[in-house]
């Protein structure tokens, strides 16, 4: 199992909007938001380490997206 951390500006608002494209990116994933962190949080649970796939996706929606280590 991969758990994976990042750090975003999703805010409250964007949940719905985040949820539509995770759930198209990653249908089989378990995510998360943790929005009173100053980060932001977005964690992910997959089979396979989709990290650059959850970035990249973000990214072109217009939000901040860094794997956290």
């Amino acid at each position: 199992m991969n758990i994976s951390v990042f750090k975003t500006s999703i805010k409250q608002e964007d949940i719905k909007h985040v949820n539509s494209i995770l759930r198209m990116i990653a249908p089989n994933c378990i995510w998360d938001f943790d929005l009173e962190d100053c980060d932001h949080i977005l964690r992910v649970q997959s089979e396979t380490n989709i990290n650059e796939l959850v970035c990249f996706h973000l990214k072109i929606d217009g939000f901040i997206c860094e794997e956290l280590n």
